[in-house]
């Protein structure tokens, strides 16, 4: 898992690359960790270089958004592939979190 942080004004955007899964969820989630504990409470979570997502990187996401939540924060989840995005649409967490196509869709939605 390769989990890279860029900026596009006060979003942070969370790119991770490779499997999200048992053995590269806590890598990710430290990372994401750092960015709430700063205070960033707008982030968009980049899949387009994920394989594949098991329960465990769902409960990553998941933990995300409870906690932009509870800070007033949001979470955009963008530009998952088609093994993803199925994976999200079967586990229901295509309802559940803002899945957009684009991080240019996702990063539009949070200038506001």
């Amino acid at each position: 898992m390769d989990v890279k942080i860029r900026e596009s004004g006060i979003i942070r955007i969370v790119d991770l690359a490779g499997r999200l899964d048992t053995g590269t969820s806590p890598e990710a989630e430290a990372a994401i960790s750092k960015l709430l504990d700063a205070g960033h409470n707008k982030i968009v979570i980049s899949l387009g270089g994920t394989d594949y997502v098991s329960s465990s990187g769902l409960r990553v996401l998941l933990v995300t958004a409870k906690k932009l939540s509870a800070m007033s924060g949001k979470l955009k989840i963008c530009k998952p592939n088609a093994v993803v995005k199925e994976i999200l649409d079967i586990s229901g967490f295509s309802t559940i979190l803002d899945v957009r196509a684009s991080e240019e869709e996702a990063l539009s939605e949070l200038q506001f």
